[in-house]
Parts: C-alpha cells; sequence; structure tokens
C-alpha cells in the first residue's frame, strides 16, 4: 500500500499535466473562458487535496501521541470553493462558472480513477 505522500505526488503529477492540457485548450481553441474556468477550478481544487494531506497527515501524528487535534482543513476547503466561485462570478469575461466549479472536482476524479487503476494492476 502506498503512502499518502506518494499518492500525493502521484496526483500532483497528473493534474498539472490536465492543467498543461487546458492550457493547450486555452491557447489553440476559440473557448477561452472555458478553458481558464477549468484551469481556474482545478488550481483550487489541487490546493483543496494539499489542504486535505496535510491535515491528514497531522491527525495521524496527534493520534500517534495520544493527543486531540482540533482542525479547520474543512473550512479552509469550503472557503476556497467559495473563493475560486467568486472569482469566476466576478470576472465573467475571463473565467466561465460552470466550468470552474467542473475543474474544482478535478482532482478528485483523477484521484478516484488513479487509485482503481492502481488497485486493478495490483490483482
Amino acid at each position: 500500500m502506498q503512502n499518502l505522500q506518494e499518492i500525493h505526488s502521484r496526483q500532483r503529477k497528473l493534474t498539472f499535466f490536465t492543467i498543461a492540457l487546458f492550457a493547450l485548450g486555452w491557447v489553440i481553441t476559440g473557448w477561452n473562458t472555458v478553458f481558464a474556468g477549468l484551469i481556474l477550478g482545478t488550481l483550487f481544487g489541487l490546493y483543496n487535496f494539499w489542504i486535505l494531506v496535510r491535515k491528514s497527515e497531522r491527525f495521524e501524528r496527534a493520534f500517534a501521541e495520544g493527543k486531540s487535534r482540533i482542525s479547520i482543513g474543512s473550512a479552509l476547503r469550503f472557503a476556497s470553493g467559495i473563493a475560486a466561485a467568486a472569482i469566476a462570478t466576478a470576472m465573467p469575461e475571463q473565467f466561465d462558472l460552470i466550468s470552474t466549479v467542473i475543474g474544482f472536482a478535478i482532482p478528485y476524479a483523477l484521484l478516484v480513477v488513479e487509485r482503481i487503476i492502481y488497485h486493478v494492476r495490483q490483482q
């Protein structure tokens, strides 16, 4: 079984590759707002994933030491989702709101696909 840092590292590489594809689509096609929204949402989604990994590691460390830990990780992730939507709403000529929301979920969708592939290869 892989540890959380290995999973996060692989996830980060996949997400940056996806962002590069979106940047290519932004340059080549005329759908600049859609691809800009996808890039914005994916970056905020990656930030959320990083917060989740960091908070999980801190929780594991505190649990191993027998301490209780209060965290605001969920509030930070919720606030970053609101921030991504607020940026897309404030600048509709640069970012499409729907594609921003879709982009926000892309790191998690990539995680699910990558984990399925990992477990299929293990069997």
